[in-house]
């Protein structure tokens, strides 16, 4: 890994990392598009290496700050997480068998329909 890379990947971790934090996305809206567009992963590179850094215990401390506060729901945390496990595993094994083509299209289009509802949502 070249020094440039180091660098732009520290960056696009921060970057993830804060607006999770902050925002609640980093994965899907962040690494995923700065892997592909910045890095020149595959689609399915750079899903399956932003699944793989959430993996290790990333978001802790930004937990933490919203556990102080008591904005944290345990109940739903519970289901989620086991609810995570399963469909993460299902999805990606459907992802790893789509073109790559047709991946970026579903990916792309995901985001903008939620993006217009989030933006529009009463």
């Amino acid at each position: 890994m070249s020094t440039t890379e180091l660098v732009i990947l520290l960056v696009i971790g921060l970057l993830a990392g804060f607006t999770g934090g902050a925002l609640g996305l980093g994965g899907g809206i962040i690494i995923v598009p700065a892997l592909v567009f910045i890095m020149g992963l595959t689609q399915h590179q750079a899903q399956g290496t932003s699944l793989a850094v959430i993996v290790f215990p990333v978001a802790i401390l930004g937990a933490y700050n919203y556990y102080k506060s008591d904005f944290i729901n345990y109940k739903y945390v519970i289901v989620l997480a086991l609810a995570f496990f399963v469909g993460s595993y299902l999805g990606s094994l459907m992802s790893i068998n789509l073109p790559e083509k047709l991946l970026k299209k579903v990916f792309g289009f995901a985001m903008l329909v939620l993006s217009v509802k989030m933006i529009f949502a009463k």
